[in-house]
């Protein structure tokens, strides 16, 4: 089965990403994992300061996506922690860390033969 884009999914993207700005995440990468693995077609990864900060990101972006696209996540893993939460959106899956869980985990590096493109912020 051949999988297809469509502008929807890329339009989530630019709306993940400037929900992230909102909030002032950090180090915004956008890995595009289409041809490496069927779990999604983007992952979108940025860094909190703070447990409280991770969650105020993660909040913000299912709840506009709510809002706009009515859309919700199909899955969210760890709300309770507060170091890493995940937002399954199925094609678009985020990450929203605290600095050193992002570096343990270094998912840049195990998908570093995606494309991959960083997001300029001016905060």
């Amino acid at each position: 089965m051949i999988r297809e884009r469509n502008a929807e999914t890329l339009n989530q993207v630019d709306q993940i990403v400037r929900h992230i700005m909102n909030k002032k995440g950090d180090d915004i990468v956008i890995i595009d994992v289409w041809n490496i693995t069927s779990i999604a077609d983007y992952f979108i990864l940025t860094t909190g300061n703070s447990g409280v900060h991770i969650k105020a990101i993660a909040d913000e972006i299912r709840e506009k996506l709510k809002r706009d696209e009515h859309v919700r996540p199909w899955h969210v893993e760890g709300e309770e922690g507060r170091r890493w939460i995940l937002l399954d959106y199925v094609d678009i899956v985020v990450h929203v860390f605290v600095r050193e869980t992002r570096a343990y985990y270094d998912i840049e590096k195990l998908y570093e033969d995606a494309e991959s493109r960083c997001v300029k912020t001016d905060y």
